[in-house]
């Protein structure tokens, strides 16, 4: 199992956090804590429109937990009225979206 690697960089009103790594059951809890705490930090400083881009180019594997954590924050997003996408998503992630009808939502 590879270990999950994430990092943030703030840029033109645009946080994007790079994910690396496996995405499954086992590690859903650190990105989901980690999102959450960057969308209330985000909420707390806010002086115009931020966006949220996940950046997955780096992901090894995702799993079904790992879709639903990322439709769990994007609903968070929605909520703090924080656009939120993801960025840089494999084919294979990409073909797991459109399935599933996630792809229009999430990208």
């Amino acid at each position: 199992m590879e270990p999950l690697h994430l990092t943030t960089s703030h840029r033109n009103g645009t946080l994007t956090v790079s994910v690396s790594g496996e995405l499954d059951i086992a590690t859903t809890e650190q990105l989901r804590g980690y999102l959450l705490e960057l969308l209330r930090e985000a909420a707390s400083a806010r002086r115009g429109q931020a966006t949220l881009v996940v950046e997955v180019s780096g992901l090894t594997f995702i799993d079904a937990a790992g879709i639903g954590t990322l439709v769990s924050v994007r609903n968070h997003a929605v909520r703090q009225r924080m656009p939120m996408r993801l960025a840089g998503v494999p084919p294979t992630m990409r073909r797991l979206l459109r399935i599933t009808g996630l792809e229009g939502h999430l990208t």
